[in-house]
């Protein structure tokens, strides 16, 4: 059984110059290593986790809090809110979006492959979690930058098949 819980309030809150949330997160992913890049969309899946508010996937995500790092920010996010840990990648990117209540908020997003997926973590009776093919991410995501991390991270993981590939050969 999990003894911890997750973080609440927005007291420790990271905010931009403009005064928007800075918010990290991260896209789990895990991948069969035999895939060539032709197949790549068909053997990786990432996890989605349903908002507190029921509606819509999402990837894991949350404020970047003033006593930690992006890194654990992000980390921190995968475990409370999607039940899993694994190795942080180089970041995707960082994106400007509007938030619910219009404030202009900096998002910035890692791959996570995962190593470790919790039978119990801190949100799992606020969240649902759930593998889905890249397509089905896309499709499903109502957030825009969030869409563009994963095709950034796709891109990615194309790439670095065609060296391997390409390395292997040679």
């Amino acid at each position: 059984m999990v003894s911890f819980s997750a973080r609440q309030g927005r007291q420790l809150q990271r905010y931009s110059t403009t005064g928007g949330r800075l918010v990290v997160g991260c896209i789990p992913y895990k991948l069969d290593l035999n895939c060539s890049n032709n197949d790549l969309l068909r053997s990786m899946e990432v996890l989605v986790i349903s908002s507190q508010k029921g509606y819509g996937m999402m990837f894991p995500k949350g404020g970047w809090e003033s006593d930690e790092t992006v890194k654990q920010a992000a980390s921190r996010e995968a475990l409370e809110e999607a039940g899993v840990q694994g190795n942080l990648e180089h970041r995707l990117g960082k994106w400007k979006y509007k938030s619910s209540t219009q404030a202009i908020n900096e998002g910035i997003m890692f791959p996570l492959k995962v190593t470790e997926e919790l039978v119990h973590w801190p949100e799992m009776s606020v969240r649902h979690r759930r593998w889905v093919s890249v397509a089905e991410a896309r499709e499903g995501c109502k957030h825009s930058w969030m869409r563009e991390a994963l095709d950034r991270l796709v891109r990615r993981l194309s790439s670095s098949i065609r060296r391997r590939k390409s390395a292997s050969v040679s």
